[in-house]
């Protein structure tokens, strides 16, 4: 059995927005989906929650070469 590394970036391919989530759902290896509906519900109390968290992550993850 061998351990695939796992790589945080963001894809070229899949992304609505900035690919964020398609990146995280690559990462921890579940439906972009549910990352989706998490990023929502995270911008429903007003917005801040949810965008800040996004920008951090869109900014700070690296693109796929």
């Amino acid at each position: 059995m061998s351990k695939m590394k796992r790589k945080l970036v963001l894809p070229r391919e899949g992304k609505k927005i900035a690919g964020v989530a398609a990146a995280l759902a690559n990462y921890w290896g579940v439906d972009v989906a549910l990352v989706r509906i998490g990023w929502v519900l995270l911008l429903l109390p007003g917005g801040l929650p949810g965008i800040i968290p996004y920008l951090i992550c869109w900014a700070i993850i690296p693109s796929e070469k």
